[in-house]
């Protein structure tokens, strides 16, 4: 636990230093909206750090199709030096497309191209992704060589995880088809958690908002819609179009079928909002925490200083309860998606 403490605060006021930095040129007004969205937000570069000033990130491939001048491909860095590419620059602030590159057509309007850029989150997706193979593949080629052995260590838990999921979770939830759906199940627990950890991490490769964005979480509760839904038995899909109800109430108005069919995309929805909301949620905490640092920085030293103290305790206090949220969230999710999948593997009562 001493450990896991140390970790922390050292990755707390790493944060804080980075956060420093990056607010030191305007201290005497510091907007904590913007902080916060700004580091919650996607971006077309990956911020490291500012040191006297100067901004150190990694510059990321920016990939256009616009619909007046075709493919553009070049490095984000550009906009650091002209205002203006090829027509093309940052949505103003405040404005409808803020954040994103837009092109300035002929009649001086801002018009959105076809954006295929590699953003920070889309790389943090493709760096984690990787990493949690090579995890998985590392841990599974230690179990071929030693079959009879028992796993210690970082393995020790990776086991520990695996057979909490697949023992408590996928299979008395899914009943005897769990085998077809615990390879999805596990591997969207892992993601999820693994991209939560990174998340907490304050200094580059970590401190992407991936799990934050809701565009990822779409994308997670949509396959475990086509797994409930494709995959679904005769008996699941009679229940939806033809239930077990007084006839009154399916025919000649089907009440009930309408209300079954709406619960489809009510699960979905579910699993979307509650882990894009929860995750984007402690990382605003945190962010909001850290920020008393900066707006008491006017108010004098015994102020500031009490605060700097209050905002590192609490902080750090965030932080270890992010930790479990990280596990808490990709629990849930995988839990409530074996659930859904279970009961569209419902059997004939007769």
């Amino acid at each position: 636990m001493k450990r896991i403490f140390y970790i922390f605060l050292v990755l707390t006021f790493l944060s804080i230093d980075s956060w420093a930095s990056a607010t030191k040129e305007d201290e005497k007004k510091v907007d904590v909206k913007e902080i916060i969205f700004d580091h919650i937000g996607d971006s077309y570069e990956w911020h490291i750090t500012s040191i006297n000033g100067k901004h150190i990130a990694v510059p990321l491939p920016v990939i256009l199709i616009s619909e007046q001048s075709g493919l553009h491909v070049f490095m984000s860095s550009v906009f650091h030096h002209e205002e203006v590419y090829k027509n093309f620059q940052m949505g103003k602030k405040g404005g409808k497309y803020a954040g994103k590159i837009v092109e300035i057509n002929e009649q001086g309007e801002e018009i959105r191209p076809w954006d295929f850029s590699l953003t920070k989150n889309a790389l943090a997706l493709i760096m984690n992704g990787l990493l949690l193979m090579v995890i998985v593949l590392w841990v599974a080629k230690w179990y071929k060589k030693r079959p009879m052995e028992a796993p210690k260590g970082f393995r020790g838990i990776m086991e520990m995880l695996i057979m909490s999921v697949h023992d408590d979770i996928i299979k008395p939830c899914i009943g005897k088809d769990y085998r077809k759906y615990a390879p999805y199940l596990l591997t969207a627990f892992f993601f999820i958690f693994l991209n939560n950890l990174m998340g907490l991490i304050p200094i580059f490769p970590g401190g992407a908002n991936t799990t934050g964005n809701i565009a990822v979480t779409i994308v997670l509760g949509l396959c475990t819609f086509f797994a409930v839904n494709i995959f679904g038995s005769k008996e699941y899909w009679k229940e939806i179009l033809w239930p077990e109800v007084p006839t009154w109430m399916k025919a000649p108005i089907p009440l009930m079928p309408v209300i079954e069919l709406f619960g489809i995309f009510t699960k979905p929805f579910a699993l979307i909002i509650r882990l894009f909301a929860n995750i984007m949620a402690g990382h605003s905490i945190v962010l909001g925490l850290t920020c008393l640092v900066f707006i008491t920085a006017q108010m004098g030293p015994v102020v500031n200083g009490s605060m700097t103290v209050v905002s590192v305790l609490f902080s750090i206090f965030m932080n270890c309860l992010e930790l479990l949220v990280a596990y808490i969230q990709a629990y849930v999710f995988t839990m409530l998606s074996s659930v859904f999948i279970g009961l569209s593997r419902v059997e004939s009562h007769h």
